[in-house]
């Protein structure tokens, strides 16, 4: 995604708390299979954008009860409204999208936002074009590290979400990614590896998790055509068993269901992404 797509017991809302923990994450690895199935809401942001409760209740209907901000105009809307609808409908938000520029102009009210809606990590969606050369690149990793210094003092988590131009923009020879990698303290700055834009970048999935041990946060798990275009997962090439098996050496804690390009009326998309990651078996 870019930045411009860009009162319960312990019922529903106690059991997805729980299935969002890192216990429950080791559970999953151990199991093979995916221990609660999350969704990007940038996938259905025209829906979201429009109505954010009755989208919400759709979401939770089809059986999602992990939900990533992004996009959809989220950032200027209600926050505790956003949050005691997801409480009432089971749904937790462990991680959300905030652009660079909000980070660096906004950070008080970004880190306040998160913490309203329950996010215990803050992810880095995307970055413009005006960063990636050498030495724009260069200046924003010293503030992508500060980030995730000041949200650790804050009680939050980090992470970077990729793209494909991470790994085909080369300044040096070295692409943006790699001097992402290297520059950035990894107890600092995790990774949201979108595993559809690694492969259209020509990565090696399970050769790039296995560099990356321990260090991923989350994937965006989105499925590819034939002719490389976004699809539901399940309705593409992608073989997602093979690429979850690695998730003791990722250590995985979240897989968020994404599709930049959801067909209308977004439902169906969302619900054949859900019931194919169910029922995958790694």
């Amino acid at each position: 995604m870019n930045l411009n797509r860009r009162s319960m017991m312990l019922g529903a809302g106690g059991l997805a708390a729980l299935a969002a923990s890192p216990f429950a994450a080791q559970a999953a690895r151990a199991s093979g299979k995916i221990a609660s199935v999350g969704l990007q809401l940038y996938t259905v942001r025209e829906l979201f954008a429009a109505d954010p409760v009755a989208t919400l209740e759709k979401v939770a209907k089809v059986g999602y009860r992990e939900v990533e901000f992004g996009g959809g105009g989220y950032d200027a809307m209600d926050h505790k409204l956003l949050r005691s609808t997801m409480d009432r409908l089971g749904l937790t938000c462990p991680s959300l999208h905030i652009g660079y520029d909000a980070l660096l102009d906004k950070f008080d009210a970004s880190v306040a936002m998160a913490k309203t809606l329950g996010a215990g990590t803050v992810v880095l969606p995307y970055m413009v074009d005006k960063y990636r050369n050498a030495e724009a690149w260069k200046a924003a990793l010293v503030n992508i590290n500060r980030f995730g210094a000041q949200l650790k003092a804050a009680g939050l988590g980090f992470a970077y979400h990729n793209h494909d131009f991470e790994f085909t923009t080369k300044p040096d020879g070295v692409s943006l990614f790699d001097q992402l990698v290297k520059a950035c303290d990894p107890d600092l700055v995790k990774i949201e590896l979108d595993l559809y834009w690694a492969i259209y970048a020509g990565q090696d999935p399970q050769t790039l998790i296995r560099s990356l041990a321990g260090r991923i946060y989350s994937y965006h798990v989105k499925d590819m055509r034939a002719d490389r275009s976004m699809t539901s997962v399940g309705s593409g090439t992608v073989d997602f068993a093979a690429i979850f098996k690695l998730n003791a050496i990722a250590g995985v804690q979240h897989f968020y269901v994404e599709n930049d390009q959801a067909p209308a009326p977004y439902i169906p998309d969302i619900t054949k992404s859900f019931q194919t990651l169910r029922a995958l078996r790694f």
